[in-house]
């Protein structure tokens, strides 16, 4: 089974880009981990890897941070069979339901982290190894005390473009209005990223982002919803 989503150094804390929240773990998704990991899981060793080494070809490769239950890496999987992705997730019921999704779709372009994006980030990925990279719906600390908490930082930004390549894509989705305005005073102060629709604009949802039932629930109450579409540029072209 997977080993646990936070690295535990004594004496040193250092910021994720999480907070656990486990909540009920079922027998089905502790089966997963069991039977699952071992085909799907990447197991986090914090030293750098060639991520084409994990799949049985190399191809384009999407990294989806935070998925959730899995549902949008799941539509991916079968919607771009030509494309590798790889899932972060540190909410275990979430691995393993997705872990049950990709087994029974038979899929072989996913692979899976459960652990902290962050540190995945900082010491497994190389500078530039990544086609695009996809935050859907990221935590949006309602609270002004909590924002500092939000995973769009300008240091995380930074991070996120250096692991892209020069002309690959950052793709981010939020329906809380003034986290789209954070992205918005974050992303498009960070000279390795370019706003594909201009400084503080955004788009329709783009055909490869499924629209999940919590948002359809929410834009029937009248809720917006913001795709933010970012290229990675070289600084000052």
């Amino acid at each position: 089974m997977s080993s646990k989503p936070y690295t535990s150094t004594e004496g040193h804390r250092p910021i994720r880009s999480f907070v656990l929240r486990q909540g009920r773990f079922t027998e089905a998704q502790q089966r997963a981990f069991d039977e699952e990991w071992s085909r799907y899981g990447v197991d986090y060793t914090g030293q750098p890897r060639d991520l084409s080494t994990l799949f049985p070809r190399a191809a384009e490769t999407v990294m989806e941070i935070g998925f959730g239950n899995g549902e949008a890496l799941r539509f991916a999987a079968g919607n771009e069979p030509d494309r590798n992705l790889i899932g972060l997730e540190v909410h275990a019921p979430g691995v393993g339901r997705l872990l049950n999704w990709v087994a029974e779709d038979g899929r072989t372009n996913v692979r899976v982290y459960h652990h902290d994006a962050v540190e995945v980030l900082t010491n497994e990925v190389a500078d530039g190894a990544l086609d695009e990279v996809r935050i859907y719906f990221p935590d949006p600390w309602h609270k002004k005390r909590h924002n500092k908490r939000r995973l769009v930082q300008p240091e995380f930004a930074t991070l996120l473009a250096r692991k892209l390549r020069v002309a690959g894509l950052l793709h981010l989705a939020t329906d809380w209005e003034p986290y789209a305005e954070h992205m918005w005073d974050v992303l498009d102060a960070e000279p390795m990223l370019r706003n594909r629709a201009g400084q503080r604009g955004f788009v329709p949802r783009p055909s490869w982002r499924p629209q999940t039932h919590f948002e359809t629930r929410g834009q029937k109450l009248g809720h917006g919803v913001w795709d933010l579409l970012y290229d990675r540029v070289e600084p000052g072209a």
